[in-house]
């Protein structure tokens, strides 16, 4: 992404449309930013951040489906929110219908 806004793990469907559109939890983002990727949960966490990071990646944006399907939402949240900004969602609604979204600001460097 150009801006250095960049959001992963995000399914294909919709999604693009909602990006491209710039309509719910994609909104907040200016024709300057640019979709860099699309993973899945699964396979090695670290070696996925550590990519992520070497391209400069800001913010990451987990599914909507893996919000309703996952029982490791939070944690895998929480864990990315150690070297990026997290939203809970990419389209629908912040609440949800199981649960409500995360958002998490990257957590500060400890001194």
């Amino acid at each position: 992404m150009c801006t250095r806004q960049r959001w992963t793990n995000v399914p294909v469907k919709d999604v693009s449309t909602h990006f491209f559109q710039r309509i719910d939890a994609l909104a907040g983002y200016d024709e300057h930013v640019q979709l860099i990727a699309f993973t899945h949960a699964s396979g090695d966490l670290e070696r996925k951040i550590a990519n992520l990071k070497k391209h400069q990646v800001k913010v990451v944006h987990l599914s909507t489906c893996l919000r309703t399907k996952s029982a490791g939402y939070e944690a895998l949240a929480e864990r990315l929110a150690e070297d990026f900004d997290v939203v809970g969602y990419t389209h629908g609604s912040f609440q949800g219908k199981k649960r409500k979204a995360v958002i998490i600001k990257k957590t500060p460097a400890a001194d």
